[in-house]
């Protein structure tokens, strides 16, 4: 499959979600590629497909691509394409871990926020995977 013809399985974009759209592209890009959807090697649509495909403009998939590229989750080809780069999962999935310690530490705010004690956020926490478990 070349990149052209590359689909993405990312959500919508949308302007209603929370966060910029090009930020929405890096984070089900990142999701793809941590889950191994997309392995190392594995093309990616050009920028003018990602574009038509999620109904944005092409300045915004340049921008998301920009991104990730500086982190090395994917690199360009001039003339081939754009890729998903060897370690890319590893980058990506560190990235994830990075945002999931930072919403944590947010929540923690929140909780002791409400007054809620550590046993009770404890308790929340395993409730949340809990109910994660089943969702799945």
């Amino acid at each position: 499959m070349n990149a052209a013809s590359t689909k993405l399985l990312i959500p919508p974009i949308s302007q209603a979600a929370p966060g910029p759209l090009y930020q929405q592209i890096i984070d089900g890009l990142k999701r793809e590629i941590s889950e191994g959807r997309l392995l190392p090697g594995s093309p990616l649509p050009s920028f003018r497909a990602l574009a038509e495909q999620l109904l944005v403009s092409v300045i915004t998939v340049r921008r998301a691509y920009e991104e990730l590229e500086r982190e090395g989750i994917i690199y360009r080809r001039q003339g081939v394409g754009t890729f998903v780069a060897e370690g890319g999962d590893d980058r990506s999935r560190a990235a994830k871990a990075l945002r999931a310690r930072e919403l944590l530490q947010q929540a923690l705010r929140e909780a002791a926020e409400a007054g809620l004690a550590p046993g009770e956020v404890a308790e929340l926490l395993n409730r949340v995977i809990r109910d994660k478990g089943r969702t799945r």
